[in-house]
């Protein structure tokens, strides 16, 4: 009995620097979990609510419960469709081009490596809109498109006003957010797991693909989020360079809030947009975690 009252009397010790620790743990997370509550689940959730309304008389939102709304949504997939084709793109194409541009200053550029990467960001420096006009002219008809249709004998060639336009203003626009991840994962490689595969008789090909890829897959899957989300609302770039002619899901919003004020249609375009990324995401996410578990299992 002696023996085990120290340990007794420790509990009570133990269990109030627990509380206390737990106490100090929820006031620290309190601001994240307000700020996490007031910005996005309480817009959320009016958003569905509102996407079962009705359009007030003088526009904006009138109560009731309907599923018109949807049906509407369902019965016009355009702009859902081209949103998702733009976005997939573009993600692919500053994938395939931002891994390679990443590798190189993460393991070619040497002392120019801040060079580069202030090179990335000084577009940043200028308004997003700005930037995005630079590319009327860059590729307007007295840009390379002239030039292209002068070569191939065809006055009518444009590149404005098409979806190949957008996409190239989206991986323009988007690109430096797919690189900077990139380069943050493959620049903490440990580069004596490359030379040991080339040691072990390890091809380029081989190597890349079980050594370096396995490694910059956190950076992969970040930067494709953080390209995939902002592309699949994106208003701005359809608008200029798409000379409007682009249909998307943010043209699509902006008609619908804005110029007809009908607030329950464009919520439930937003709503169904949501939960495309969600899905689009949730789907891209466990191939990737299931191609990671294959690799381990080969491996061992």
């Amino acid at each position: 009995m002696t023996a085990n009252a120290p340990a007794d009397e420790g509990r009570p010790a133990r269990a109030g620097r627990s509380r206390a620790a737990g106490i100090l743990t929820a006031l620290l997370v309190l601001p994240a979990a307000a700020w996490y509550l007031v910005l996005l689940v309480v817009p959320l959730a009016i958003i569905f609510v509102f996407s079962f309304g009705t359009r007030a008389t003088t526009g904006g939102y009138a109560g009731g419960f309907s599923l018109d709304n949807y049906a509407a949504v369902l019965q016009s997939p355009g702009p859902f469709i081209t949103s998702l084709t733009l976005s997939i793109a573009g993600t692919l194409l500053c994938l395939l081009i931002g891994l390679p541009l990443a590798y190189f200053i993460a393991t070619r550029a040497g002392k120019r490596k801040a060079l580069f990467m202030v090179l990335l960001v000084i577009p940043f420096w200028t308004s997003f809109l700005i930037r995005t006009y630079a590319w009327l002219l860059i590729l307007g008809p007295e840009g390379i498109a002239g030039f292209v249709g002068d070569a191939i004998g065809d006055q009518k060639f444009r590149i404005l006003g098409t979806e190949f336009g957008v996409l190239v203003g989206l991986v323009y626009g988007y690109l430096p957010l797919m690189v900077f991840p990139l380069y943050v994962t493959l620049e903490r490689m440990d580069r004596t797991l490359v030379e040991a595969s080339k040691d072990l008789g390890a091809g380029r090909w081989a190597t890349f693909r079980q050594v370096t890829l396995p490694i910059a897959l956190p950076g992969l899957i970040t930067g494709s989020i953080l390209v995939f989300i902002p592309m699949m609302g994106e208003y701005v770039i359809p608008e200029i360079l798409g000379y409007g002619q682009v249909y998307t899901i943010g043209s699509a919003l902006v008609l619908r809030f804005l110029e007809a004020r009908n607030w329950p249609a464009g919520s439930a375009y937003a709503a169904v947009l949501i939960l495309i990324m969600l899905v689009t995401i949730t789907v891209y996410l466990w191939f990737t975690n299931r191609g990671r578990q294959t690799r381990d299992v080969s491996v061992l």
